[in-house]
């Protein structure tokens, strides 16, 4: 298909766009005003929202454009909820594993998009609830991970981990987390936690900080389900899901974390590999230098 011919077919069908990125960074904005044009030349706009407050679960669009790094790919997800656009990644932060595009490939992404030649990637989301007394008292849609964090005044915790209702072990920690492979290479990395292939169906078990040494990361199949437990938490003993606080826990609390319905749809960008993403953004490029 020639380039006219792809634009032609681009205007019949001119898809509804939404456009997302963190308006508390001036660049953000002010980029994405920039490279409105080139997106009104693909795609209707339907709503640009860079608060991160609108509720995105009823709109009627057929794709989310975010600009930013992975912050505001995850906050957008959360928007979405249980109904999940495809998601073109205009990366305008640091790494940015999910955010792959810069900004001056983002005109040929949405003309390829348009003519329905790129892929869309379906990524495990999560279901975090928080249950007290057999009652639900919170419950969050995420991407990356779940964490229970010690808080102050940061005494070791002690953790109880079941998995599909048998209890695994009791960890002495400083915190646990339960990640998807998405956020295997966040968090979860930073606290010595395996890369998983993203589209693997399987979440990582990592304490933080574990008094005991033997304790290690341990990956299991995504359709078992997880549950937290601190019998004496902390004052300031927190749920946190993709970076965002979502309560402070009480004595009793299961934290229980399983498969979302929904998945997370990523547009693959044209060129960008799951190994060369690694091999870029996490400097694997080349050799250390021996002196």
């Amino acid at each position: 298909m020639s380039q006219s011919q792809s634009r032609t077919e681009c205007k019949v069908r001119r898809p509804r766009a939404i456009l997302l990125g963190a308006g508390h960074r001036p660049h953000v904005p002010e980029e994405a005003n920039r490279l409105r044009p080139a997106v009104e030349r693909f795609a209707e706009v339907v709503l640009a929202d860079f608060s991160g407050v609108e509720d995105l679960s009823s709109l009627e669009a057929d794709v989310a454009i975010v600009f930013g790094g992975d912050g505001s790919i995850l906050r957008a997800a959360r928007q979405m909820g249980d109904r999940q656009l495809p998601v073109i990644a205009v990366n305008l932060g640091k790494l940015g594993f999910l955010a792959a595009i810069s900004p001056s490939e983002l005109p040929n992404v949405l003309e390829h998009f348009c003519a329905g030649k790129l892929s869309i990637i379906e990524h495990l989301m999560f279901e975090c609830a928080v249950l007290h007394a057999g009652e639900l008292v919170h419950r969050q849609i995420g991407l990356n991970e779940a964490a229970i964090h010690a808080g102050p005044p940061f005494t070791i915790l002690e953790v109880n981990l079941y998995v599909d209702g048998e209890l695994v072990t009791t960890y002495s920690c400083d915190g646990l987390i339960v990640s998807t492979p998405v956020g295997s290479t966040a968090h979860c990395l930073s606290a010595g936690g395996p890369i998983l292939r993203q589209d693997l169906q399987a979440f990582v078990v990592l304490p933080i900080s574990p008094h005991t040494l033997t304790n290690r990361p341990v990956v299991d199949s995504a359709d078992r389900i997880y549950e937290m437990l601190v019998a004496q938490p902390n004052p300031g003993t927190a749920l946190v899901v993709d970076g965002r606080v979502v309560c402070t826990l009480r004595p009793g609390d299961r934290v229980r974390v399983q498969k979302a319905r929904t998945k997370f749809k990523l547009v693959a960008a044209p060129g960008h590999s799951y190994y060369r993403t690694l091999r870029e953004k996490l400097g694997w490029g080349g050799r250390r230098e021996v002196n």
